[in-house]
């Protein structure tokens, strides 16, 4: 095991969805499903949840899980990791930002992200998946990264990158591959208190995408390809996503 920290941030008011991480999904909150995820990494050594409110602490003393109050003010999800890093008052290589939202994520993909952080030195390793249809490129709720040869990532973006001179965005990827990024953070331990102490960054604030505050400020980030199948949960109909599927694959 590693010395990593995983740190899931889980937020009681949500905008889209208040009370999210306590929503029941085939009879487990999605707090619960997150935290049990991750807690089967082998390379985090400690798993904690970093919430704002006293409703989601208890549910974290019912299922056993560690977890650690912080304000509820922070701007982001990051910031709300980094702050339950600093109260921890130890010292990680890593520090693995789980998203609360991400019910089904593997822990062979948060382990996959660990390794590939130590055996590139980088400062951010964080997982993408191949885009599959137009439908998907030309939605402005994915991500896209524009990468180099070494999966390093040059830039991240709401609108489909790299533009493809010349042809139909129809035929796009015909031609090519498109990887979309998925909003799993391993941050080096610097990294993660550089953040907060960066002010948001113009790229940041132009696409609304916290990861160009790093990138932007000449952060070494590293893109791990995944075929892992995730949902994330942003709104009541997602997680009726999720339930679908479990029960659809027999999964508990």
């Amino acid at each position: 095991m590693k010395n990593v920290i995983g740190i899931i941030p889980a937020r009681y008011g949500s905008s889209r969805f208040p009370g999210k991480p306590l929503c029941n999904i085939n009879g487990k909150t999605l707090i619960q499903r997150v935290y049990e995820r991750a807690a089967l990494s082998k390379n985090i050594r400690r798993v904690i949840v970093a919430t704002d409110d006293e409703r989601i602490a208890k549910e974290c003393e019912r299922i056993g899980a560690e977890y650690i109050i912080t304000d509820s003010d922070l701007p982001s999800g990051t910031d709300r990791v980094a702050q339950a890093y600093e109260r921890l008052n130890e010292q990680a290589d890593y520090i693995l930002n789980i998203q609360g939202d991400e019910p089904i994520v593997s822990s062979e993909l948060l382990d996959l992200m660990v390794s590939t952080a130590y055996d590139s030195d980088c400062d951010i390793s964080t997982p993408i998946t191949k885009v599959t249809t137009t439908e998907e490129l030309l939605n402005p709720t994915i991500v896209t990264v524009a990468l180099t040869q070494t999966k390093r990532a040059l830039y991240f973006s709401r609108s489909p990158i790299p533009h493809y001179q010349g042809k139909s965005t129809s035929e796009w990827l015909q031609f090519r591959t498109y990887w979309k990024h998925i909003g799993l953070y391993c941050y080096k331990a610097q990294a993660l208190k550089l953040f907060t102490t960066l002010s948001p960054s113009d790229l940041e604030l132009t696409e609304s995408l916290e990861q160009l505050r790093l990138l932007e400020n000449g952060a070494h980030i590293i893109c791990v390809p995944t075929n892992d199948y995730l949902i994330a949960v942003d709104t009541p109909a997602d997680a009726e996503k999720v339930r679908a599927y479990l029960t659809q694959h027999n999964l508990p």
